[in-house]
């Protein structure tokens, strides 16, 4: 089964560029997923985009993990209603580094395979371009126009909060990510939440007319849950993924206590059980839903 095919049966697939599947069928291609540093740990909202990085080098392509160091600094307005507080280096540092630790439990960054896994800071990039330069070389590529489009930004524009000019310039910053990468790593492909098409689609658009090249993407759906409430959070806030901030008891119980339906749909994105299996665990479930023995299996295999 094609990459494609396997995370479009476990529901883990919404918009896909035009040419990507082809290109993954065709060759090792290296891909994408930017990560945000706003804490020393991920939480398991931050699960999907890791476990998308697994199927990408399971399936034999690269994956990079991008941790957004300059792009930290300013805030990204997809989704949000209001401007966050941005960070100071030292933080973000620290961030950084726990981010990393926790990505090596899912990633293979051995440097014997071809695919080895990278992890890249676009901060390294972004400190020794000039405001000047970077309008000059990048923001003339990208129409006003073109940006107003974008949901993230009509949704804040139209709200009581406004937009500052520097969350506007967001998905511009992203988007050059994708064409440094394109340059200096062979990227052709950024995976991500929906939320971030339409800064994805701004970073193939710049690819497209900065450097002449074809980029590829798809992103995945955003998790929620059966009752409405935001996946991830509990009563107490976020579920780490870093023992010292979420035990390992609360992080089991966690999962052993989803819904039903929620216990279903999250078998499939959440582990790494093939198929036939999967179906088995969902049938039994149904047959007899008080011994939660899906929610048992789910706790086990993500704990």
């Amino acid at each position: 089964m094609s990459l494609i095919g396997e995370l479009k049966w476990r529901g883990m697939l919404q918009d896909v560029m035009p040419g990507t599947d082809e290109q993954l069928k065709k060759e090792m291609t290296t891909g994408y997923i930017g990560f945000d540093p706003t804490a020393d740990s991920l939480h398991i909202g931050s699960l999907v985009p890791i476990i998308l990085l697994v199927h990408l080098q399971r399936a034999g392509h690269k994956p990079i993990a991008l941790v957004g160091g300059a792009t930290g600094m300013i805030g990204d307005p997809s989704g949000k209603s209001q401007e966050r507080n941005l960070l100071n280096e030292e933080d973000l540092a620290k961030n950084v580094n726990g981010i990393r630790k926790q990505l090596e439990k899912y990633l293979d960054f051995n440097p014997a395979i071809p695919n080895v896994a990278e992890m890249v800071n676009n901060y390294d990039w972004f400190r020794s371009i000039s405001f000047i330069e970077f309008l000059r070389d990048t923001g003339k590529y990208i129409t006003v126009n073109y940006m107003m489009a974008k949901d993230s930004v009509k949704n804040r524009i139209e709200g009581e909060v406004g937009l500052s000019y520097t969350e506007f310039a967001y998905q511009l910053m992203q988007g050059y990510d994708f064409y440094w990468l394109y340059k200096n790593k062979n990227c052709r492909l950024q995976m991500g939440g929906s939320d971030q098409w339409g800064n994805i689609t701004t970073g193939s658009e710049l690819v497209r007319r900065k450097a002449g090249g074809e980029a590829f993407a798809f992103t995945c759906p955003l998790i929620k849950k059966a009752d409405g409430g935001k996946f991830g959070k509990t009563e107490k806030g976020n579920v780490w993924l870093d023992a010292s901030r979420t035990t390992p008891y609360e992080f089991y119980q966690f999962w052993l206590n989803a819904k039903d339906s929620d216990a279903e749909e999250w078998i499939k994105i959440f582990t790494f059980l093939q198929k036939e299996e999967i179906d088995i665990l969902i049938t039994n479930h149904r047959e007899d839903p008080g011994n939660r023995g899906l929610q048992k299996v789910l706790a086990r295999e993500v704990t």
